[in-house]
């Protein structure tokens, strides 16, 4: 994978792409606190039949970031414009962690979008249903305690929940370089938003069309796989699957992973013209 940059809704965008010649794309969004470079254990692979496109959403990894875009619906709203902007055609997508409420939120501002999507690990559930250490980061009343310390030691104990895959050290050190400082603190912006748009989001739920496939971590500590679980008896398209594995799915069962994305996007090859597009930017039904 090879990062560099390029400008989305007026930011600095870091991504990685194939330019593979293919007939379908797939979008890859980063997991928090980690970017890009998640992917690198299934990119090969995957790289085999589509072209990949990964990204570090605006506030998080290396991308310039907007206070204004650190929530579920508004980054919904930027992912709707960079597949506009970088002529993208229909990708499908795949978010999982923090990124899934977004992709939600967009696949239901515009159902013509993603032909597809794989999301979980992410929180979904009405009421709140999280692990204790996000739970707190949620419902501090404000963030002095998160920044007495430096960002990237949360970074590094987040890291420890990785349980079976030996994380290349380059990998690490961008891991910890991306939320150093007060990094990591501005980007959990997003989760605390989560109180008050999950519940805007769960009545949108049935609105969606896109094929969505869960996949959940029997043994998640962060996100409990209840989420999931929300998440399927609510969708009109989707399959759940629970691995037996903890909350970094992408990186601890990434052959389990990777053949449910494989599945799941190959199903649902569903080009179509780029003038079948809508011409609106910003669907209605979505305001940042």
């Amino acid at each position: 994978m090879t990062a560099r940059h390029r400008e989305a809704a007026g930011l600095l965008i870091r991504y990685a792409d194939t330019w593979a010649p293919a007939n379908e794309t797939v979008l890859l969004l980063n997991p928090w606190p980690e970017s890009l470079f998640a992917w690198e254990a299934i990119w090969p692979r995957l790289a085999e039949t589509v072209r990949l496109v990964a990204i570090d959403l605006p506030g998080f990894g290396q991308s310039e970031g907007r206070a204004e875009l650190l929530s579920p619906s508004a980054m919904a709203v930027f992912l709707l414009e960079l597949v506009d902007e970088w002529g993208l055609e229909h990708p499908h997508i795949v978010g999982p962690n923090l990124a899934t409420s977004a992709v939600l939120f967009a696949a239901a501002a515009d159902r013509d979008c993603f032909p597809s999507a794989v999301v979980g690990s992410g929180a979904a559930s009405v009421p709140l249903e999280l692990g204790a250490s996000l739970e707190e980061i949620v419902a501090l009343p404000d963030l002095r305690a998160l920044r007495a310390v430096d960002g990237s030691e949360h970074t590094a104990d987040a890291l420890e929940g990785i349980e079976r895959y030996a994380l290349p050290e380059s990998v690490r050190e961008d891991y910890l370089t991306s939320y150093a400082g007060e990094c990591f603190v501005e980007s959990a912006a997003y989760v605390r938003r989560y109180p008050s748009e999950l519940p805007v989001l769960a009545e949108r739920l049935g609105e969606i069309r896109t094929p969505v496939q869960i996949i959940a971590g029997r043994d998640d500590l962060l996100v409990p796989p209840s989420n999931a679980e929300f998440l399927h008896a609510r969708l009109p398209q989707s399959k759940l699957d629970v691995l037996e594995a903890g909350h970094y799915l992408w990186e601890d069962a990434p052959e389990d992973f990777l053949e449910l994305t494989e599945c799941w996007v190959d199903a649902h090859n569903t080009r179509r013209s780029i003038w079948s597009r809508r011409p609106s930017l910003r669907p209605t039904g979505l305001t940042a």
